[in-house]
C-alpha cells in the first residue's frame, strides 16, 4: 500500500513510527544520503526538495507525500487514528506537532551540525543551539506535568517530538531534572511499534556506544552537511 523512502534520522523515524503505530503495510526503500541518492531525478520527482522521508501511496493513484509532518497528518487522516477530529483536540495535537517542526527539530538539528559535524568548533554556536534545545525540553516538561500526553491522548504529536528528543545525547543536550519528560520518554519507548519504527531502515542504536562508529558516522554526515 505504502512505499517509504527513508534514512535512519529523526525525521525518517517520524514516518516509520507512524506507519508502525497505525499498522499500515509498507515497503522500505533505504536512501543513502551520503551517496546523494536523494538528489537523483527519480527521487526529486517525488520530493523536489531532495529530502527524506517521502511516501508514495499506491492505493491513492501513486500519490507522493513529502515533509515528515505532512506525511504524519496524511497517514493519520487516512486511517482516522492518532489525530482527533474534534476541533479543540485537533488544534492541540497540531500545535505540538508544529512545535516539533518549528522548534525541536530545527534547534536540535543545528546543535548536531555545530556540535558533531562541522570540523571547526564554534562554542557560541554550539551553546546557542544546545541551550535553546534545552529550553524547548523544559516547555515539553511543563506540558507533560499537566497531561500524560502532549495532546489529550497519544497522537502523532507525541511520535514527532519523541523521534527527536530521544536523540538528545547526540545533540549534547541535557535532560537533567526534567522528571515529566523522563516519564514520557520511558512510556514512549515501551511501545512496540515505536521500537520497531526506529529500526527502519537499519538499526542504528549503537551509534553512540562505540567511539569509532560515532566518529565514522559524524564524518559521513559532515560531508553531507557541507555539500
Amino acid at each position: 500500500m505504502i512505499d517509504l523512502y527513508t534514512s535512519p534520522t529523526p525525521n525518517g523515524h517520524k514516518a516509520s513510527c507512524t506507519l508502525e503505530e497505525l499498522g499500515i503495510p509498507y515497503d522500505v526503500h533505504a536512501i543513502d544520503l551520503t551517496a546523494g541518492a536523494q538528489k537523483t531525478e527519480h527521487f526529486l520527482a517525488m520530493n523536489p526538495n531532495g529530502r527524506i522521508p517521502v511516501i508514495v501511496d499506491r492505493e491513492n493513484d501513486d500519490l507522493a507525500v513529502f515533509e515528515s509532518g505532512a506525511i504524519m497528518v496524511y497517514l493519520a487522516e487516512k486511517t482516522g487514528r492518532l489525530l482527533p477530529t474534534e476541533s479543540k483536540a485537533r488544534a492541540r495535537v497540531m500545535s505540538w506537532l508544529m512545535f516539533q517542526m518549528g522548534g525541536i527539530g530545527p534547534m536540535m538539528g543545528q546543535a548536531n551540525v555545530f556540535y558533531r559535524y562541522l570540523p571547526e568548533k564554534i562554542p557560541t554556536a554550539i551553546s546557542r543551539y544546545q541551550n535553546e534545545s534545552r529550553r524547548l525540553f523544559e516547555v515539553l516538561d511543563r506540558r507533560l506535568g499537566e497531561s500524560e500526553w502532549l495532546g489529550d491522548d497519544f497522537s502523532i504529536a507525541d511520535i514527532a517530538n519523541w523521534c527527536w528528543v530521544r536523540t538528545y545525547r547526540w545533540s549534547g543536550v541535557s535532560r537533567d531534572g526534567l522528571e515529566n519528560l523522563d516519564r514520557w520518554l520511558d512510556a514512549m519507548k515501551q511501545r512496540p511499534a515505536l521500537r520497531a519504527g526506529v529500526q527502519v531502515p537499519i538499526i542504528s542504536e549503537n551509534a553512540l556506544k562505540d567511539e569509532t562508529t560515532t566518529k565514522a558516522f559524524a564524518e559521513r554526515a559532515r560531508g553531507n552537511v557541507q555539500t
